[in-house]
Formats: C-alpha cells, structure tokens, sequence
C-alpha cells in the first residue's frame, strides 16, 4: 500500500490530491455565484427534506386560507420567500387558539396554491402540475414578487404551453405582468391564428370586458394581412419582371448563337444538341416563328405580335451596344427614342427598372450578361 501511495506522487515531489470532504455528493453542481460568496450545493435529500417538511406542515406556525381549505406552512420561509408575504404575516392576527397567524390566497385553486407553496420550500413541481396550474402561477409569481418561478411561468409558455384557447388569457395576464417577450409572441399567435383564436372562450370573455383591446388586436390583423397581400403582391410583379428578364435573354441567345431550331442565318442549327439553357426559349422559339410569317403583324390587329414588337423595343432599351447588336430593330428602336413622348418615356424606365431590380434580387449578374451577349 505504501508503495501505490508514494506512485501516485508525481515526478515533482508534490503531493497527491485530497480526497473529497465526506459528506459531499461530488456529482452535484455548484450554483453560480460569486467567489466572494462561494458555492451551494444542494442535494436531491436536501430538496426532498424541504418537501418533507411543507407536506407535513411540522412546527408549522401559519395558516394560508384559501376558497377550499387551510393549508399549513411557516411564516419564516414565508416571509424570506416574499416580500409581499412578510408583510401579510406582520399585518395578521393569530387565531383563536393564539398559536398560529393566517392568512388568505384566494380566488385560486387550492391545489394552485399548494404547488405555489411547495416552490417557495423548495424549488420544485411537478410538469403535469404545471401544465395544468400555469397560468395561476404566473399570477401568484407576480403578485407575490416570486421572479425565479414568473420566469419559469413564462419559459413554460412560450416553450410549449400557449395554446389558441390560453393564449388571449396569456397576452392580457403579460401586459399586466410586465413580459414583453411572451406578449411579443402571444400577439404573433393572435395575429397567425386568428380564425382559431377569435373561437375560444378566452376571446370572448375579453370581447365583453376589454373592448378596447379587441379593437387594437383587429387592427393589427388587418395591418399584417394586409402586409402580407402587399409582398405577395410584390412577389407576382416581381416574377413577371424576372421573366421578361428571361425572355430578354433567350432572344439574344437565339439571334446571337441560334437554338436547336431556331437562329440566324449564317448560324448551323443542331437539332441533336444538348437541351437549351435558356427556360424561356421554347415559347420565345414560337413567339419568333409566329411573328415571322403573321399577316396581320404590320397592321397591328395580333396581340402576339404586339407582344414580340414590346419585348423588341424592351430589349433595345436594355441593351448597352450602339451598333453590332444582333436583335432584330434594336437599332431602329433606339432611334425612336428620340422622337417619343414624356408619358411614354416614363413608363418605358420604369419598366425597365423593374425588370433590373428583380434580376438583382435572384442574384445574376444582367448588366455583364447583357453586354456579353450583344458583343
């Protein structure tokens, strides 16, 4: 034995670590504080003990009234527990017998107030009590001034426990309470799921007793519905414009390169060639073909045609080359501008600018693209 002892000195000469302090769980955590104050450790026997003590009521100096019963309790931990109590217990009288003081909890349920004393022993509950119990919780936490267990009310509910038929109880019981973040999301749920929420008994009950923020929470789903027409509305005009950018492209490609049946004169077609990259190419092909051979295309009695002569002078807009384009009547185009109207000229830049700011949204590079293909 002597000789695993002086092994296990290491080559310095220092000596070995103590063992740990009997009496001390060493698997426990320490809390976080302070260096100056030191450290706590509390075992699950301590916890249980503080449990034992509450649920026995033993040396119990204090009676806690509520709407169903007396529930035994001392005013020490009480008292250190909450300010609000410490008071009670200095304002109240004993009781008849003259041993012990009382006071009242109520317009909760009894069982409520139960898990609320327990806590204040010793930190704990039970999760099927506090599903069920939360809301008194939170209500006893505050007007008590217990912020360990508002906070664990309010994690609680925003991790899991705020439902459409709570949540109008929760969003009040938060404006009231001073919790910002948890009547952040009880609104987002209101406005989500008002259809379901508008249902619930909860919103009834406050129809009738808080007119006023019915009105304010209609507001506000009128506001995010109408927020959310507005981007779906921005989001339609915006694939219109990407695919004008589209057709844009494809044009070039086809007067520029040529596609597997479709392109310029002096071009080879290959029929056989790989699918093309262009995804508005197949209806540009046809729109090409059909405004080749209309009869009615000087006229200007076809619609189709009317949309070729649109994305001709679009593209002639677009386009940075002053000579050496490829596209059909760019040139001519270009020329036009001169002699066009103010009115027109700015319908014709804003569509313009339009079509380049959706392009930028998907991320491609238009303005090298541009100018590559008309090179």
């Amino acid at each position: 034995m002597a000789e695993k002892r002086m092994g296990n000195i290491n080559s310095r000469g220092c000596s070995p670590e103590a063992p740990p302090v009997p009496g001390l769980m060493t698997n426990c955590k320490p809390c976080k504080r302070s260096a100056a104050r030191g450290c706590c450790v509390v075992t699950d026997a301590t916890r249980d003990l503080w449990d034992k003590l509450f649920a026995e009521g033993y040396q119990a100096d204090v009676f806690v009234c509520t709407n169903e019963g007396v529930i035994p309790a001392h005013a020490s931990i009480l008292g250190t527990a909450s300010p609000v109590m410490k008071n009670m217990l200095r304002q109240s009288r004993r009781s008849r017998g003259g041993r012990r003081k009382a006071i009242s909890i109520r317009g909760v349920p009894h069982h409520a107030v139960r898990v609320f004393l327990r806590f204040l022993y010793s930190s704990c509950y039970e999760q099927e009590e506090m599903n069920q119990f939360v809301l008194h919780l939170l209500v006893l936490s505050h007007v008590f001034v217990i912020p360990t267990l508002k906070n664990l009310c309010v994690q609680q509910l925003e991790r899991g426990l705020l439902t459409t038929e709570n949540v109008v109880d929760v969003f009040q019981l938060a404006r009231l309470f001073d919790a910002p973040r948890l009547c952040l999301l009880c609104h987002r749920m209101i406005v989500r799921n008002f259809e379901a929420v508008s249902a619930s008994e909860g919103w009834k009950v406050m129809k009738q007793s808080n007119p006023r923020l019915e009105k304010e929470l209609l507001e506000s789903v009128i506001d995010a519905d109408t927020r959310k027409n507005e981007r779906l509305k921005k989001l339609e005009e915006r694939k219109i414009y990407l695919q004008l950018h589209e057709a844009m492209e494809a044009l070039v490609h086809i007067c520029r390169d040529g596609c597997r049946t479709i392109g310029p004169h002096d071009k080879v077609l290959r029929r056989s060639a790989d699918p093309c990259n262009f995804p508005a190419c197949r209806g540009l092909e046809a729109l090409v073909r059909h405004f080749a051979g209309c009869k009615n295309r000087v006229l200007g009695g076809c619609t189709h045609c009317k949309r070729m002569w649109q994305l001709l002078e679009l593209h002639s807009r677009l386009c940075s080359q002053v000579d050496g384009c490829k596209v059909p009547l760019c040139r001519h185009f270009k020329e036009k501008l001169r002699h066009q109207n103010k009115k027109d000229e700015v319908k014709w830049k804003l569509l313009v600018s339009k079509v380049l700011e959706a392009k930028s949204f998907s991320g491609a590079p238009f303005l090298q693209s541009m100018v590559a293909v008309c090179a």
